[in-house]
């Protein structure tokens, strides 16, 4: 819906007009995937496409949000946060809010509109964009002083606490503090980072298996336990081994008579992540395109083997990719089981590479595939088109 029609919806709601206008990206991890929530490397890009909020004040403690994309109302008081079962995107407003008051921050009531081109369960981060847009919304409405990285901790602590899924740093902060043309390169445990440029030679291809991602709460989270279970086994024999970015493939060799299979290829597949994460980061900014490129291959294929996130469908289109002309390297990029693949394609031959994988893909799974071919964007901020 263009930003006219969002006004005029605003409008129409609430009898005013809107007095600011926030959005935040969504984001494609280019490589490192699971790694995040194991103090590691992530290396991903914010895409230009959004989770819009229009919002005015109020002058009461009621909060007041519109859902165009659920085509649903809710409305609550700042004084009784309670999760939601009627409208339960709006969980994701509640539980921001509730992290601004645990910080000490006033709150004003306000009237919200809430829009987003962000594919919903693709993998692509739609709940991080809408955290982190209304966390914006809110510090701009209250003229609050909490910094940019805050507002990143403040939208990954809404998602464990008041959703329940213990995600990483990484969708939060990308949708936060990312930078136009660059790819962000991101140590999860003391949130340094440094801004990579992305050649325009080079365009990032979103694939969308069209499969809704289904690694649930359940399965993410013993994924995480059983990572956690490696690092216990890893932290009794060498010490100072606080999560998997700690350790070695050789010492979590040393250590695999004392791991079931399961949580030792968890790890495996983490530590050389890692790995990949920083070779990678080295390879695009050396213009080494085809070896950035192979490395996220070898990144599909241990998701796909050691961490078992993947699916036939993704499988099916990292082969396809393949084949396609201009590419450089294909995966599977999310938390996984569905979603999208992140394919980087020469710009020059990017038509070609739609022209062949859409067909093929429909053909081999009888599925339509939408394809979102992505600049890296900014963070979030004032929308663009205000």
């Amino acid at each position: 819906m263009g930003e006219e029609n969002l006004a005029g919806t605003f409008q129409h709601h609430y009898g005013g007009a809107h007095s600011i206008c926030i959005q935040a990206p969504g984001r494609v991890n280019l490589i490192g995937e699971h790694t995040d929530y194991n103090d590691g490397f992530v290396f991903p890009a914010a895409i230009d496409r959004y989770v819009t909020v229009l919002a005015s004040p109020r002058t009461d403690q009621v909060v007041r949000a519109y859902s165009v994309d659920f085509a649903q109302a809710t409305e609550f008081s700042l004084s009784q946060i309670e999760p939601s079962k009627e409208a339960p995107w709006s969980n994701f407003v509640r539980g921001v809010l509730v992290q601004f008051q645990k910080r000490g921050l006033e709150l004003p009531g306000a009237n919200l509109l809430i829009s987003g081109d962000v594919p919903i369960g693709a993998g692509l981060s739609s709940s991080a964009a809408i955290e982190v847009a209304v966390a914006e919304t809110f510090r701009v409405l209250g003229d609050l002083e909490i910094d940019r990285a805050q507002i990143a901790l403040l939208s990954q602590a809404a998602e464990h606490e008041f959703i329940g899924v213990k995600c990483g740093i990484m969708d939060q902060f990308i949708s936060v503090l990312a930078q136009r043309g660059t790819a962000l390169f991101l140590d999860c445990r003391d949130l340094s980072y440094s801004a990579v440029p992305v050649s325009e030679d080079l365009s990032i291809v979103v694939c969308n298996s069209a499969v809704e991602r289904r690694l649930d709460s359940s399965e993410y989270n013993r994924r995480r336990s059983e990572c956690e279970e490696a690092v216990k086994v890893l932290n009794q024999k060498y010490g100072g081994i606080h999560a998997l970015r700690d350790a070695s493939i050789e010492q979590l060799d040393a250590v695999k008579p004392q791991l079931s299979d399961v949580p030792y290829r968890r790890a495996r597949h983490v530590i050389s992540e890692n790995n990949r994460v920083l070779a990678a980061v080295e390879a695009l900014q050396a213009g080494k395109t085809q070896e950035f490129g192979e490395l996220l291959y070898l990144s599909h294929r241990s998701l796909r083997d050691d961490y078992e996130v993947s699916c036939k469908e993704l499988d099916v289109l990292v082969e396809l990719a393949r084949l396609a002309p201009g590419v450089v390297g294909a995966r599977m990029t999310g938390a996984g089981f569905g979603g999208c693949t992140v394919n980087i394609v020469e710009s020059k031959d990017v038509q070609g590479f739609c022209d062949s994988v859409q067909p093929a893909y429909e053909k081999e799974t009888g599925i339509q595939c939408p394809i979102y071919v992505c600049r890296p964007s900014a963070g979030a901020g004032n929308c663009v088109k205000c």
